[in-house]
């Protein structure tokens, strides 16, 4: 579990990377500084209120609860005994907080470039310190949802889908980066670094191995070789689906479209992959890859600045996965699971997630205001809010 976490914590340092890769070099250290600062916050907030929330300890399944704070040690917490032998009070805080700070993440990378770095801290807190724990406390929580039956192994919907309602509502309100959409051409924004982005594309599929190996919540070797497997399997098939629609879409090979594929296929099977077939996850791999690429190409008809394919990765393909539970799903006695909680929690917790961000968006866009100035934007974050730039050369005389 210790380690599941770790992996899962080094999924950062590949956000960062993706995000600073795809995003343009004026703004590389603005978006390393928020990418920094992510973790940092999700981590406190969880621990102060987020654990508490999320873990009510429901005396029947509900929507609201609150197991009080700060952290207080239960009788064998310090124990494996805390969890039928599997781990430790602080092992179980410690592997939930690494995926509380994932969320707020993914609205990271949407609205980088012209947000400002005020509005997003505060974003980031309420968020992760609120949002993501009630509604996670649905199903993991034992609340109201897993009482009706919906099923998310790892989090496509409750962390991923979650996140990208939140990266939705963002790039709804704070609007597109200025040029990005002139006279219904859609402009290319260079990133400042292919190599980086592949670094950190490569880095969250290594971090994976933590993220869906690790919610089996023990080192059962049989179930965690099958996760892992089917893991990879749509992580590959994701892969050439966005390879082959970004071919055909845009007739030519696009390697952003292949990462993206990568990640998106790993989202997709996160709802599943315990219960899902290997043949079976190949096939969500190659439908979340496929439709990572439409994805993209319906945001930017509807003019929706998504700076990485946040909302594309993880809503979309999110949204995909966890219905796929429903579709290919076979629970540990051999029946098919139910469609219908499925679509009753990609609806419930979709509407409370996006709801809360465009909430908090609104709020703060009309308060302390959330996007740079116009000069700010033009001339880079970096100069402007840091101080420094993330790529210097220097000559000597």
């Amino acid at each position: 579990m210790m380690l599941a976490t770790a992996l899962v914590f080094i999924m950062h340092l590949g956000f960062a990377g993706v995000e600073a890769g795809f995003t343009q070099a004026k703004n590389t250290v603005n978006v390393l500084f928020k990418n920094t600062l992510t973790p940092i916050i999700g981590i406190l907030t969880y621990y102060l209120i987020g654990f508490s929330l999320m873990y009510p300890g429901f005396a029947e399944p509900g929507w609201f609860g609150f197991g009080g704070f700060p952290l207080s040690l239960p009788e064998n917490g310090n124990t494996v005994e805390y969890a039928s032998a599997g781990y430790t009070y602080w092992t179980d805080f410690l592997f939930q907080a690494m995926f509380a700070a994932t969320a707020a993440t993914i609205v990271s990378g949407a609205v980088a470039e012209r947000i400002k770095i005020s509005a997003y801290l505060i974003f980031t807190i309420i968020f992760v310190g609120l949002v993501y724990p009630v509604i996670g406390s649905w199903k993991w929580g034992a609340g109201a949802l897993d009482a009706a039956g919906f099923y998310d192994f790892a989090g496509s919907t409750l962390v991923h889908s979650v996140g990208g309602w939140g990266a939705l509502a963002g790039i709804m309100i704070i609007g597109p980066r200025l040029g990005k959409y002139v006279d219904g051409k859609v402009i290319d924004k260079p990133g400042s670094s292919v190599p980086l982005a592949v670094i950190g594309v490569f880095l969250l599929w290594f971090g994976w191995f933590g993220f869906n190996g690790g919610s089996v919540l023990s080192a059962d070797p049989a179930i965690v070789s099958y996760v892992l497997v089917t893991t990879c399997l749509a992580a590959c098939t994701g892969a050439l689906g966005g390879f082959i629609t970004g071919y055909v879409v845009f007739k030519r090979l696009d390697l952003g479209m292949v990462l993206n594929g990568i990640l998106a296929g790993l989202v997709g099977i996160t709802a599943g992959a315990d219960v899902i077939s290997p043949g079976w996850a190949c096939f969500v791999g190659l439908v979340a890859g496929i439709l990572v690429v439409l994805s993209a190409i319906t945001l930017d008809k509807f003019k929706l600045d998504d700076c990485v394919g946040a909302v594309s990765v993880h809503l979309t393909c999110g949204i995909w996965g966890t219905l796929a539970v429903g579709i290919f799903g076979i629970d540990g006695d051999g029946n098919d699971m139910a469609f219908w909680p499925q679509l009753k929690g990609v609806l419930v917790c979709g509407a409370a997630a996006f709801i809360s961000a465009y909430i908090i968006f609104t709020i703060l866009k009309y308060t302390i205001g959330i996007r740079v100035s116009e000069q700010h934007e033009r001339e880079g974050l970096d100069s402007h809010e840091h101080g420094i730039r993330g790529y210097t050369i220097t000559y000597d005389q």
